[in-house]
């Protein structure tokens, strides 16, 4: 008996091993399987994610490609505006913005003021150059105080030539149209905030005295004060003349309306009359503030915080050319 049972139990013990093997070679197999499954998920992700980046690589040099050459069409777009301009100041033509042209109908209107700011410009710019020449040459002091007198002797000139074309068009100085997009942000009565500039030129100057700070300090509160008071000025005529406009607002059937329109809109004339003494009373604050500063300067102070103001305002000029030619999505 013990000899019979002994095949049956090597037999099946066979079959048990079989099974074994078959079910490890088996689950080698799907395993296998499923790992080959994952490796081409995870290679088909990877190429998908290549493909992404390769497209967004290339329109990203696409866009980079069009801002450069919109910055390039901007710049031949500004050199020929220039060369026309030029043309204009030698045939008496005012050139607009837009491409515009029509003939000046008087040497200070201010049609032609837009001519008479770029011819003020280019000699700003000219005289600027030779200050900083002067600067890093460690020119002598006589020299460089005859530079900075002729710089501020030349701001003089442009606020003389604004107070001419604001008895022309007062609303044009006011609008600071001559311009450009980014100097118009920060624009208050046709020009910059003097206690601003001020808050800018402290950071450039130093280092400074004791005394020159507490100088500087005070100049910038009494011109924002001033400011202030130009502004609270502003604000009333605005209320005022907004009240007289709507004075004339009555029925179109009420008797006496032609003549209490007339009336009111020849009050509302007498009040815009002030505009022109608020434009002229800001220029003087800001040609007083750049007085002020020069004396409480050094001539070397003055000739640093000169360059630091032109400065500013062509990178104000830059950030205006770089906006309008920025890529549009």
């Amino acid at each position: 008996m013990m000899a019979e049972m002994s095949p049956m139990t090597d037999t099946s013990t066979d079959g048990d091993t079989d099974d074994k093997v078959m079910g490890f070679h088996s689950g080698n197999s799907l395993g296998h399987v499923v790992s080959d499954a994952s490796d081409k998920s995870r290679d088909q992700k990877t190429l998908r994610r290549l493909a992404q980046n390769r497209e967004a690589a290339r329109k990203s040099r696409l866009r980079k490609k069009a801002y450069v050459q919109q910055l390039e069409t901007s710049r031949m777009k500004l050199s020929q505006l220039e060369q026309e301009l030029q043309r204009a100041r030698q045939q008496g033509v005012y050139i607009s913005s837009s491409g515009e042209q029509t003939q000046s109908t008087s040497g200070n209107g201010a049609s032609s003021f837009h001519v008479e700011y770029a011819r003020w410009l280019e000699e700003q710019n000219r005289r600027i150059s030779e200050l900083r020449e002067a600067v890093s040459s460690h020119a002598a002091d006589g020299e460089l105080r005859t530079i900075v007198d002729g710089c501020v002797a030349h701001y003089e000139e442009i606020f003389r030539t604004k107070g001419d074309a604001a008895k022309a068009d007062v609303f044009h100085i006011l609008s600071g149209m001559w311009k450009t997009p980014a100097e118009r942000c920060f624009l208050w009565l046709g020009g910059f905030r003097s206690s601003e500039l001020l808050k800018l030129l402290i950071t450039q100057l130093e280092p400074l005295t004791e005394q020159q700070l507490l100088a500087i300090n005070s100049l910038q509160q009494t011109s924002q004060q001033a400011e202030d008071a130009l502004s609270q000025g502003m604000d009333a005529l605005q209320q005022s003349l907004a009240e007289t406009l709507a004075g004339s607002l009555v029925p179109s059937g009420s008797s006496g309306n032609v003549a209490n329109y007339m009336g009111q809109m020849a009050m509302a004339m007498g009040k815009l009359g002030t505009l022109e003494g608020f434009i002229r009373q800001a220029d003087n604050l800001r040609q007083q503030t750049l007085q002020q500063m020069h004396r409480i300067l050094t001539t070397r102070q003055s000739a640093r915080a000169l360059i630091a103001i032109n400065d500013y305002f062509s990178r104000l000029r830059a950030l205006s050319s770089l906006w309008i030619a920025r890529p549009r999505e």
